[in-house]
């Protein structure tokens, strides 16, 4: 006889309600999206650059922008992928796998361009802005600098708004990164505008702190992404989607479970695998009572009713709480 009382699992997305499933199929949409804006940036940007090391500080960031969407498409179709005997937890870590990725790729490039930029500042080179042939005139060409940045600052503003909110809903902390990026897009095209136009003006040292203010932003990204990334991976306490205060579901279990008659205790242990959690209930039972699989099975059924993300949960009745296990609070 068959112990399986269930069908198999759904997938991850399957899994998701009408809400979430919405949210998940517009990201996509989104990151497809953005991609494709990146790339026009990418190339308008490289094609005035010239000698300006704010302008080819944020053609790097441009092209680096393109990471976090990318991973973001790979790991969606990777979490797909049903859980097996070899992946019993299924294959929501590629979230994580996909954050820490970007992340120390935008550290290494960070940390790159605030060495040059502070070493041309030091060196004192003075780049320079001639002239370009427009139309048959010829203008200064920190102009087309200035009008590109300036374009090129609009779209990250409107992507980076929408992925904000679907990260919420989703709880993506790819989609958190790059929303995150695009807020650094848009603040590097303005620190790029003032470069030049200090430029023009002769203030030559202009174009180089405009530049380490850009590789700043980006260094500060990278290492904020990657402490975020490490934390989920070597499973801290589940937190909110921002990673600014732990996730409150922890306590509405441990609340749900507790007002149950029959048991005098409980406490959870919860960890962030991407989109969902993984919760362990250790449960201490009313002196004299001795719980029943249906009664764990009762448990577990309303702790993952609380909250779509409470998908994985684990039951075990125990004497008492094991503190090795779940630690009391500091």
């Amino acid at each position: 006889m068959s112990t399986h009382a269930e069908p198999p699992a759904p997938d991850a997305v399957e899994h998701m309600p009408p809400e979430q499933r919405d949210a998940f199929r517009t990201a996509i949409r989104l990151e497809w999206i953005s991609l494709g804006v990146l790339a026009v940036i990418a190339a308008a940007v490289g094609l005035v650059a010239g000698q300006s090391q704010a302008m080819k500080a944020a053609w790097v960031e441009d092209l680096l922008s393109l990471l976090p969407p990318i991973a973001f498409l790979i790991a969606a179709r990777v979490i797909r992928l049903r859980a097996t005997r070899e992946h019993p937890y299924g294959h929501h870590r590629s979230i994580g796998v996909a954050h820490l990725v970007a992340a120390v790729a935008l550290f290494a490039m960070g940390s790159f361009l605030l060495y040059d930029s502070a070493m041309g500042l030091i060196k004192g080179d003075k780049p320079p802005i001639g002239l370009t042939v427009l139309f048959g005139v010829d203008i200064w060409a920190g102009w087309l600098m200035v009008v590109v940045m300036t374009a090129s600052g609009i779209p990250p503003v409107i992507l980076g708004r929408k992925k904000m909110r679907l990260a919420e809903t989703l709880h993506d902390k790819v989609l958190f990164a790059d929303a995150d990026m695009n807020k650094a897009d848009w603040m590097t095209a303005l620190a790029t505008v003032v470069g030049v136009l200090g430029i023009g003006i002769g203030i030559w040292w202009a174009d180089a702190a405009a530049a380490i203010v850009v590789s700043a932003s980006i260094l500060s990204d990278g290492t904020k992404n990657i402490r975020a990334a490490i934390r989920g991976l070597t499973d801290v306490r589940a937190r909110t989607f921002d990673e600014k205060k732990p996730h409150p579901l922890t306590d509405e279990a441990e609340r749900q479970t507790r007002l149950i008659p029959w048991v005098a205790d409980a406490v959870g242990r919860v960890r962030d695998e991407g989109h969902v959690f993984h919760a362990e209930m250790f449960v201490v039972p009313e002196d004299g009572h001795i719980p029943t699989p249906e009664d764990l099975d009762a448990i577990r059924r309303s702790i993952t009713d609380l909250d779509w993300k409470l998908r994985d949960v684990v039951v075990i009745p125990t004497r008492t709480i094991p503190t090795g296990q779940v630690p009391p609070s500091a």
